[in-house]
């Protein structure tokens, strides 16, 4: 809201990476910084970072983030004088804003009526249909039939994939209503969802806007976001490849009608649907910044939230925009392991880094033509908890061209040193490198489609506890044939073996004395004949077992299992050189208490180090059913102890990291035990329900 004032100070009214990304803008506008924090953000780096920090005592976002009256509080208390939204919790509440306003603060973000108009998308369908903008109609859900489907029941508040389900099967519409209701309820206040026809094959395609209080609009060109998980981003860039000079003036001149019909003033972004058949459709408008807004400043060179700011004091645009040039993508990394239906993960964090960044949170320089930019949320040290989104960071890169970003892209993420719980870190590669996104075939269906390629849902039927022993299945080090060199360079399991040995022999350097880099030979080294050094590991995410046996005598290395011409070039406890095939392949190696982490050119794997002999006692009863994450129980089926289950039957679900998660029967049987509890927090791994399996003839 434009106030013709300077703004000297400014309270982030967010968490994480977006606050981060604020206050970088702050400090080099000369404007001083206050951040707001949770009881778990207390050590967060949004937090070490601010000028000044008021606490809001509790953890669920309810009781914080979400407390309009605490944040204006905070914000008088340390003596800001505007408060930025960032996106995601209070960004887009009308209320909040009227609310900062009536304090006699600045609001850098639209005005409180625009908010309004497109906080309900059922109302802002209503005004874009009025304006010209083309758009699905809603049906009623009364008379929603066969004919209709596929169709979306969508949340009419809120965003970022809460509260939308789509529904194939008219028998669920009911009950996908009710529980879109739900979930939307908890998310944003309002429980409120509407239907809508859902259009297989479409393109996700938005467009960003920017506009001041004097009459100027810009378009600043549009984003492809088609890669989705659970209808949530997972990577977007600009600008749309493959869509047509046609189609994209369509798009940008509803974009701007758009904004001018409501009076839009500061960055916002026009969301479309493209159909199979080229035509567009209206999504919803966003009134605030993308979490995606990274790319659109990597091609414009513009500092989006320095515009916004700016804006808001009441200054005006030029008359054009500056030209794009070049191709920006980005991936969003996420602690979640996509071949567990994509579960969040929580736990420590000791490492997190990305080869060759060329700017953190910031605007590339002026005439650089290619780089990557990183905007992480945490940093190493820090612990991912339960009670947030679990997007660790976004990893940005640009180039002159499509194909030259999403090269160095996916080679940013593949080096990358990620020390902590499971990522979405393969599956980003994978799919960066696939044919089809490549050729920029893209669609919301895309990792449907090619999943399980990517590695969505590998490992669903996996659990940690119940892997193949140390020696049988094929991801046993000591048994079965020895990889070549061509399948080592490739990945997977193979790769993951000779990680393991160079855990294995890392951690040995590390016990012999002095611990330094020696060439051959290692504490374990004998002059006589004896059994081989043994070590036992399992991989996350997958839950493989390697037993390494390894010998280290006059003639070098003896890998039981491994290729004979596997030799010892070097080793230390934080490196390992092996010979493989005539090739040296270096292993980074890092260990934190009994978590391994490995690092190749190649191939990037956690291992867990199990003790040598397997404990008989570490199993749970069987038929149990565990947690499959850390996160508050918050239903319960209408089931007792002694009732018949199917296999897949929901149970009970789990609230963890902003998302609703089912724990289904395991197999069809009777409910033997039932420990959960609505309200209670639970630990990964914790024993939930015990379902006693019927046994067939």
């Amino acid at each position: 809201m434009t106030t013709n004032t300077p703004i000297s100070s400014v309270l982030v009214a967010n968490r994480g990476e977006i606050a981060r990304r604020v206050f970088r803008t702050c400090r080099a506008m000369g404007i001083a910084t206050v951040a707001v924090r949770s009881d778990p953000d207390a050590g967060a780096a949004h937090v070490r970072e601010a000028d000044a920090v008021v606490a809001l005592p509790g953890d669920a976002p309810g009781e914080t983030y979400l407390r309009a009256d605490l944040l204006v509080a905070a914000a008088l208390a340390a003596g800001a004088d505007a408060v930025h939204p960032g996106y995601g919790f209070l960004s887009e509440n009308a209320g909040f804003a009227r609310a900062v306003l009536d304090a006699g603060l600045t609001w850098i973000g639209p005005p409180p009526d625009a908010i309004e108009a497109m906080g309900s998308k059922t109302r802002a369908k209503e005004l874009m249909a009025a304006a010209g903008v083309p758009l699905f109609g809603a049906l009623d859900p009364a008379a929603v039939t066969a004919a209709d489907l596929p169709v979306l029941v969508k949340a009419a508040s809120g965003g970022g994939g809460r509260g939308m389900r789509i529904v194939r099967d008219l028998g669920r519409l009911e009950e996908e209503l009710a529980a879109a209701g739900a979930e939307a309820a908890s998310a944003f206040g309002d429980g409120e969802v509407f239907v809508e026809p859902y259009a297989e094959g479409a393109r996700h395609v938005e467009v960003q806007v920017l506009a001041d209080a004097h009459g100027t609009v810009w378009v600043l060109g549009e984003r492809d976001c088609s890669l989705q998980r659970r209808h949530q981003k997972v990577i977007e860039e600009t600008p749309a490849p493959g869509i047509g000079e046609a189609l994209r003036a369509e798009l940008h001149e509803a974009a701007a009608r758009a904004a001018r019909r409501i009076g839009y003033t500061g960055a916002g972004t026009v969301e479309f649907l493209v159909g199979a058949d080229g035509r567009p459709y209206f999504l919803e408008m966003n009134t605030r910044l993308q979490v995606e807004h990274p790319v659109t400043e990597c091609v414009t060179g513009l500092d989006l939230v320095g515009w916004q700011i700016r804006i808001a004091e009441g200054a005006a645009l030029p008359p054009r925009p500056p030209v794009p040039r070049g191709h920006a993508v980005e991936a969003r990394l996420y602690a979640e392991d996509p071949g567990r239906g994509w579960q969040p993960q929580a736990g420590p964090l000791f490492r997190l880094e990305f080869p060759g960044v060329d700017v953190e949170f910031g605007v590339p320089a002026t005439g650089r033509e290619s780089g990557l930019r990183v905007d992480a949320g945490v940093t190493g040290g820090e612990t991912v908890g339960v009670h947030y989104d679990p997007m660790l960071a976004k990893v940005i890169a640009w180039a002159p061209t499509r194909a030259e970003a999403v090269r160095r892209l996916a080679h940013a993420l593949e080096r990358a040193r990620l020390h902590g719980p499971v990522t979405n870190r393969d599956l980003l590669v994978r799919a960066l490198r696939h044919p089809e996104f490549g050729a920029a075939r893209l669609d919301t269906g895309f990792l449907d489609r090619f999943g399980p390629e990517l590695g969505v849902g590998a490992a669903e039927a996996a659990d940690p506890s119940a892997a193949g022993t140390a020696t049988s299945g094929a991801g046993t080090a000591a048994s079965g044939t020895a990889a070549g060199p061509s399948e080592v360079a490739g990945g997977g399991p193979a790769a993951e073996r000779f990680a393991a040995l160079a855990a294995a022999l890392a951690d040995a350097a590390g016990r012999a004395a002095g611990g330094g880099p020696v060439p051959v030979r290692l504490g374990g080294w004998r002059n006589v004949a004896s059994q081989p050094q043994l070590k036992r590991f399992r991989s996350l995410p997958g839950g493989r077992e390697y037993e390494v046996r390894y010998r280290l005598g006059r003639t070098g290395l003896l890998a039981e299992g491994y290729r004979d011409d596997v030799t010892l070039v070097s080793a230390g406890p934080d490196r390992v050189v092996l010979g493989i095939a005539g090739v040296q392949r270096a292993f980074e190696v890092a260990a934190y208490v009994e978590r391994v982490f490995v690092d190749s050119p190649f191939v990037s794997v956690s291992l867990t180090a199990l003790p040598r002999f397997p404990d008989p006692e570490e199993h749970a009863a069987a038929g149990s059913l565990r947690a499959p994450m850390p996160g508050t129980v918050i239903r319960i089926g209408e089931l007792v102890p002694g009732d018949r289950v199917e296999a897949g039957q929901p149970l009970l679900w789990l609230e963890a990291m902003k998302m609703e998660h089912v724990v289904a029967a395991p197999a069809t049987g009777t409910l033997i035990e039932l420990t959960a509890e609505v309200g209670r927090q639970v630990e990964l791994g914790a024993v939930l329900a015990v379902v006693k399996e019927e046994k067939g003839p």
